[in-house]
This record gives structure tokens, C-alpha cells and sequence, in this order.
């Protein structure tokens, strides 16, 4: 049939498309990492940090029912190398003991603290200081979602550069000298992104983790796998390119005035992360103010990531809408020269390759199977179709490990390793399909105007839990 054989060759032609520009990103940026090591090593970040003065950088934590991991992530923050920052934990309205955690642990009682700005947020009731930690401050609040949180404490920060965390982050003790180093290089900077790694199975001591493994799990281990690849390869290429578009909410730091100029997070998606990105992007353009967005690999968070597939199905599900919303919110920017790499490349690539691909990999599959059923399947479009959209993901993965090896070699047993290895051959056959229907649901919860954020059990930094679950907003 005439109809199937247009179908499969554009099928071919996508993926085709598709895999060149990822091993184009992987080339880059196995270019530019061996670079970049060898810069690092000989660079004394704290030297950097001392002799530019440094910048006053304010963290700012929202926490949503995060009494299994707030305290060990606080205490993590406590201990960090940098001259002058301040904490500001924004608890989000917490229905269980968050709050009660933070003032047992940290000797919190009420203080007078002005606002630095005027964001609108859902009511503040009370700010909270520590006699003990002076830089620590907690603001309580009614609950309105992590962008009202991420707002109400930009109201009170203090510091001219921001840092926006997960409550379940662990930062490393030199992450925030290292964050900070692109600001001080060029004034331009508007937003750093740094690298998230999974915490799962890492042994943890006092908000530090002092020994790198992998899960246990199976699913979390894929996930190690899926970040290695996101970060290593795809933003270390995006960044070398000019179109860094997303910065994890997770662990990204901002200049606080150009982010209030802009306007602060948007309560009204689930992708806040990323739309503040393509918001400052969008902002500093049309405003003609110059400003670079950058990505650098070695500023490390540490973060928990879902153990089940319904927490994960959650977890991607809002990922795709909060992908879907920010494409849709800034359409005016697609294709444009006014934007940039950003318009013409970067938010093009992100709507036809990451906005659409599972709706032409599940087409793929069913007309591929229509065909076999008909009669008219044609094996040499198999094999392609099986090579593009199967195998040279699992090529890409095991590139990204070996990324990994020859950078920061963060994972030093042999085992770990050869495991990374397997799981990224077997990724692609069951795992990615389970990835491809989540994502299908998320544009489908998109279209029907889903808000929602799911939960997630978060089980605490220690190794072996003792205290029960607590659930939180996926990916809060």
C-alpha cells in the first residue's frame, strides 16, 4: 500500500534526523568535556571565589512535605564552602511534621524580616530564624505550589544571585563556588545549571554523601542511566551551542534581579523550571540586554528519584505537560531569527523531536505491525526502523557512560560500570516503551488541561530507612 510505504520513509527519515543531531550533541560534547576536566583540575575554585570577592547567593528550598530527607538536606547546605550565602526554606503549606522537623532540629523561632520584593504569593504566616545559624531562615506559608513557593522566597532573599533547590537536594560542600564561577567571569550570566545525580543507594552521613553506588533497584538504576545521558551529553551540547533551554529545578542558579525584571516562576505550569529559562531568553532579547544561559557539568546536586513505576509514570506524565505548556506559551519564539540558536534550533528541536517522538515512535510501531499483519512488510525497513529507533538509543546510552568514565568518573567500582553497560543494552526493549506511553499521557493530560502533580514516597538519604515514607508532589 502506497500510503504505508510514504508513512515508513518518513518514520526512517525522522529517526534518522533525530539520532544525527544526538550523535552530533554526544561529539560536541565529548569535545568539549575533555576540555573542560582538564580546565578544572588546574583551576583553584576557592582561589576564584576569594580573589573576585564573591557573590552574596541566597538558596532557596521549597518543601512540601519533606520530613523524611529536610533536615539531612539543610544540614547538607550548612556545610557548604562559600563565603557569604544565606538558606531560606520556604515550607509550602506542609501537612505533616516539615515544619516541626526544621525548628526541633535547627532551634527556629519567629523574626522581623523584611521583603526585598513584591512577587505576588499565596499568604506568608511567619519567617522563621536560627540564634545557632544566623544564614538560616524558614518562611511558612499557605501552600500554593513550588513556583508560589520559589517566589515567596525570592521576596525575602538577600543575595544577588539565587539558587533554586529540591528539598530532597544534597548539595557537594565546593558546588556553589563552582556554580558561581560563570558569574563571575562574565557579568552577562543570567542562569547556571549544574549536574543532577541520583542519590539511590549512595550511602549518606550527615547530609554528605560519602560513598558513590549504584541502586539497588532496577528502575532507579535505568534513571541513573537516563541522567548520565541528559546531562553529559545533551546539555554539555546544547550549552556548547548556545541553547541552553533547561536548568533542573533541582539545582539551577539565577541573577535575582533579571529574574524579577522578568517577572518571577510562573505559578500557572508544572514546568516552572523551564519556562523561567525560555522566559529569560525570551526577555533579555527582546529587551536587547546581553546575557548568556549556560550549563556547566561539575557543580553537583544530589537528588532521590521515584522507586516505582506509578511514582515515575507521575513523574514523567508531568514532565511531558510541563513541556507541552511552555512550547505552547512561548510559540511566538519557534523558528524566529529575533530569538537566536534558542528560536531557530533549540525550541524547534524540542517541539518536533521531544513534544512529538512518542506519537511517531508508537505510529512507527503500529504500522509496523499493521504491515506484518497485511503482508506488506518490507524487511529492510525493519531493520532500519529497528536500528534508528531501538538500537542507536542503546548506542547513545553506553556513549553517555563512557562519557562519564573518561570526565568525573563518579562511579569507580568495575561493577557498577559493567552494570551501567547492561542496562544500557536492554533499555530499549521494554523500559523505553513504558517511557514512550507515559509521555504519550502527559501530552494527553496536557490536552485535557491537567494541572495536577502527583506524588511521591521520598524515603529518606539513609541508607536503611527507619522512619515511614513521606509523600510529596513528584518531582517537588
Amino acid at each position: 500500500m502506497m500510503w504505508i510505504t510514504i508513512f515508513n520513509a518518513f518514520v526512517i527519515v525522522y529517526f534518522a534526523v533525530l539520532n544525527a543531531v544526538y550523535i552530533t550533541l554526544m561529539v560536541i560534547a565529548f569535545r568539549r568535556l575533555r576540555r573542560y576536566v582538564d580546565r578544572i583540575h588546574s583551576l583553584d575554585i576557592d582561589g576564584l571565589v576569594a580573589s573576585s570577592g564573591g557573590l552574596p547567593i541566597s538558596l532557596i528550598t521549597p518543601a512540601f512535605n519533606e520530613e523524611a530527607t529536610i533536615v539531612q538536606s539543610v544540614r547538607s547546605l550548612l556545610t557548604l564552602r562559600y563565603a557569604e550565602y544565606e538558606i531560606v526554606v520556604v515550607n509550602d503549606g506542609s501537612t505533616d511534621g516539615t515544619l516541626d522537623r526544621l525548628i526541633e532540629a535547627y532551634d527556629l523561632h519567629p523574626v522581623e524580616r523584611v521583603p526585598t520584593a513584591s512577587i505576588a504569593t499565596q499568604t506568608v504566616s511567619h519567617v522563621y530564624g536560627s540564634d545557632r545559624h544566623p544564614t538560616l531562615f524558614v518562611v511558612d506559608k499557605a501552600n500554593g505550589g513550588k513556583a508560589d513557593a520559589l517566589n515567596a522566597g525570592l521576596n525575602y532573599a538577600r543575595g544577588s544571585v539565587f539558587c533554586a533547590l529540591d528539598g530532597d537536594t544534597l548539595l557537594e560542600p565546593d558546588s556553589l563556588a563552582r556554580m558561581v564561577r560563570p558569574f563571575l567571569e562574565d557579568a552577562t550570566t543570567v542562569a547556571v545549571g549544574g549536574i543532577i545525580r541520583i542519590v539511590n543507594g549512595c550511602d549518606v552521613e550527615s547530609g554528605a554523601v560519602e560513598d558513590v553506588a549504584l541502586p539497588q533497584g532496577l528502575l532507579p538504576r535505568f534513571q541513573v542511566l537516563e541522567y548520565l545521558r541528559a546531562f553529559l551529553a545533551t546539555r554539555v551540547g546544547w550549552d556548547a551551542v548556545g541553547s541552553t533551554l533547561i536548568i533542573s529545578g533541582a539545582f539551577g542558579a539565577f541573577r535575582r534581579s533579571t529574574v524579577g525584571a522578568a517577572g518571577g516562576f510562573d505559578t500557572e505550569t508544572v514546568g516552572e523550571d523551564m519556562e523561567l529559562v525560555v522566559r529569560l531568553h525570551r526577555h533579555c532579547r527582546e529587551t536587547g540586554t546581553p546575557y548568556r544561559v549556560v550549563f556547566i557539568p561539575d557543580p553537583v546536586a544530589w537528588t532521590e528519584v521515584p522507586e516505582s513505576l506509578s511514582q515515575l509514570a507521575r513523574q514523567r506524565d508531568r514532565w511531558q505537560r510541563g513541556l507541552a505548556q511552555v512550547l505552547w506559551r512561548h510559540r511566538a519564539m519557534l523558528g524566529r531569527s529575533k530569538y537566536g540558536v534558542p528560536g531557530t534550533v533549540g525550541l524547534p528541536f524540542l517541539f518536533f523531536f521531544e513534544l512529538l517522538s512518542p506519537i511517531v515512535e508508537l505510529m512507527g510501531w503500529a504500522i509496523l505491525i499493521l504491515a506484518a499483519v497485511l503482508g506488506v512488510i518490507s524487511p529492510p525497513y525493519v531493520v532500519a526502523f529497528l536500528l534508528l529507533a531501538v538500537f542507536m538509543g542503546s548506542a547513545l546510552s553506553i556513549t553517555a557512560v563512557a562519557l562519564e568514565e573518561l570526565s568525573f568518573r563518579r562511579y569507580r567500582r568495575l561493577s557498577d560500570l559493567l552494570i551501567l553497560l547492561t542496562i544500557g543494552l536492554v533499555e530499549s526493549f521494554g523500559y523505553r516503551q513504558m517511557t514512550t506511553y507515559w509521555r504519550l499521557h502527559g501530552l494527553w493530560s496536557w490536552l485535557r488541561g491537567d494541572r495536577q502533580w502527583g506524588d511521591m514516597q521520598r524515603r529518606g538519604f539513609a541508607s536503611q530507612p527507619t522512619e515511614t515514607p513521606s509523600k510529596v508532589p513528584a518531582g517537588r
